[in-house]
């Protein structure tokens, strides 16, 4: 008994239509460019990261020292205090007012481009926090919708053990 179509057939060749293919992934290619929409950078910031060992070297005359801000954490990593050199402060708008009496709100010779701001926290204080204190002292929105910046460099402290 011979099955129908069990030979070998050696004329038949399978070929792949590539033209089509290439249309689409330059369609999908035109789709993703056209559609693509830039955003201004958030959460921009110049920030130094403790090291693991400290460095060596005299810092210059010309340096400022940072202002300190000290983030206290209570129970369950909730914000206990905020202080500013050791003044106790009661919110995260207070520790904007105070920063910007200390550094100014005009960029410039004011001396708010060498003002540097080091954060002390505690070790198991929420994050949401410390970028919360970020956020006051890097800048605000002005009335008319312009960003004014205050702080730009930004480090922080060695973290605290429990």
């Amino acid at each position: 008994m011979k099955f129908r179509g069990s030979g070998t057939r050696s004329g038949d060749k399978i070929e792949l239509m590539m033209t089509p293919m290439i249309d689409v992934v330059f369609q999908l290619l035109t789709f993703f460019i056209m559609t693509f929409k830039i955003v201004s950078p958030e959460g921009d910031f110049y920030i130094k990261m403790p090291l693991a060992a400290p460095s060596a070297g005299v810092p210059s005359d010309a340096q400022l020292p940072p202002i300190k801000v000290r983030l206290t954490a209570a129970a369950g990593g909730r914000l206990a205090g905020i202080y500013l050199s050791e003044r106790r402060l009661g919110s995260f708008e207070d520790l904007r007012q105070q920063i910007r009496l200390l550094v100014g709100d005009q960029a410039g010779p004011s001396g708010a481009g060498d003002a540097e701001v080091e954060f002390d926290c505690d070790y198991d204080l929420n994050y949401e926090n410390v970028m919360k204190a970020i956020t006051a002292v890097s800048g605000y929105f002005a009335p008319d919708g312009r960003i004014v910046r205050l702080v730009e460099k930004i480090k922080f402290a060695p973290p605290r053990k429990e």
